[in-house]
């Protein structure tokens, strides 16, 4: 096997693929490598409809050979370490591997030790996660028989900040379908201020929750979980001046504790696990002080070694970590290296920290979330041709998008390097 390769990419997911693809669009004699121990690829998007039992589970894997662009070199290995001075990616089984060019995409990983007991529960009993295993969430919601549903998410940054949610919204509908609303409380406890940024869309999900009449609880980060007992304990994080007031809910059995940990019971738990970057990314010189991979916001070129570049969910770029975000990133990267390869400037500045967030609020219903950086509503004006005319309120043509033409898409066209 090579040593060498004139571009090396570090990742074989959406981010990874899609940029191999791209560059290969724009020149096919360009000698890419990446680098991806997997032997399946998913489409992650899908999950929170499997949670729900409206969509298959295998639908969403297809073979990463199936995937990996036909010109591409595919080094089934991991990539353990760096050595950026020296154009260097050490791997487990191959040693190092030196590149001209460096795409850092290897997405994130799982960290469920940092929230006491998650580890232990997670995917067993009644404690689930689209994240890890939707088709145990299934299980759970099918089996629910009422009393607490409670829907929660970390401190961390998470892929998809607004899966948490939408898979709360879709068990309160199949309560609703179900029967057993009425002995059953929806709870969406969340460490951040509001349900969502973008304002016309929040204005759709607070309805959204007074139509399903879900208990939310903002301020709340997940601080332990004790699965014996099922009972979560939340650390209270609303600013100082507010920490002093907390209100016990007696119709969901909630309790304060001493420095305002509140503690709930519950008889279903659906969590998103803390999430960071992977080990290998954390422990090296690439990263901010928050451990994310440190790249300009806009070019997307590394901040100290111009010849790396980075996206999708390791970036430290502050924008929701989605697929979409990658449909955007990945153009601007291609762009970029073409221009070093040919002795140009990396001048294609034009990331705006665009991403989305379909927002599935019940079966056959969703609202579609765009945005850039400073959290403007950027629907795209090709939503028209399809008769939606304001995504930010409910529409069941969005859903039919999500569930049908999203993964054709994502499929046929994003990871093969085509437009969308």
């Amino acid at each position: 096997m090579k040593s060498h390769y004139q571009i090396l990419i570090i990742g074989g997911g959406t981010a990874g693929i899609m940029t191999a693809a791209r560059l290969l669009k724009k020149d096919s004699r360009l000698d890419i490598a990446i680098i991806e121990p997997a032997d399946t690829h998913y489409y992650q998007p899908a999950w929170t409809l499997v949670g729900a039992g409206a969509y298959k589970y295998k639908k969403t894997a297809k073979s990463m050979a199936s995937v990996m662009p036909k010109k591409v070199n595919w080094i089934k290995d991991f990539a353990s370490s760096f050595d950026p001075e020296n154009n260097s990616v050490y791997t487990k089984s191959n040693g190092n591997i030196t590149y001209d060019y460096l795409v850092v995409a290897p997405g994130l990983v799982m960290e469920p030790s940092m929230i006491e007991g998650l580890q232990e529960a997670l995917d067993k009993g009644v404690v689930c996660s689209n994240y890890t295993n939707p088709k145990h969430t299934w299980e759970v919601l099918k089996n629910f028989k009422g009393g607490n549903a409670i829907f929660t998410q970390p401190t961390t940054p998470i892929k998809c900040g607004g899966a948490p949610q939408k898979i709360a919204y879709l068990a309160a509908d199949y309560f609703k379908k179900k029967g057993i609303e009425t002995t059953s409380n929806v709870i969406f406890a969340t460490p951040g201020s509001v349900i969502f940024g973008v304002k016309p869309i929040r204005e759709t999900l607070m309805k959204v929750i007074g139509r399903y009449g879900i208990h939310f609880k903002p301020f709340y980060a997940p601080h332990k979980i004790d699965a014996e007992n099922k009972l979560i304990y939340f650390r209270h994080v609303a600013p100082e001046e507010n920490k002093c007031v907390i209100n016990e809910d007696a119709t969901i059995g909630e309790v304060s504790t001493e420095d305002n940990i509140i503690k709930l019971p519950f008889d279903m738990l659906h969590i998103a696990p803390p999430q960071a970057a992977p080990k290998f990314i954390r422990t090296s010189s690439l990263v901010n002080d928050a451990g994310w991979l440190n790249v300009n916001h806009h070019s997307l070129q590394h901040n100290k070694y111009p010849n790396i570049f980075g996206l999708g969910d390791v970036a430290a770029l502050p924008t929701a970590k989605t697929g979409a975000a990658i449909r955007k990133q990945a153009p601007v990267i291609a762009d970029n290296i073409l221009k070093l390869i040919k002795n140009q400037e990396a001048s294609n500045k034009e990331y705006n920290g665009y991403s989305s967030c379909p927002l599935v609020t019940g079966y056959g219903k969703m609202t579609l979330a765009e945005f850039d950086y400073k959290g403007n509503f950027t629907p795209d004006p090709k939503l028209k041709r399809m008769l939606v005319f304001t995504s930010a309120k409910e529409h069941w043509r969005l859903y039919m998008f999500k569930k049908f033409m999203l993964p054709y898409l994502y499929w046929n066209k994003m990871l093969k390097g085509k437009d969308v």
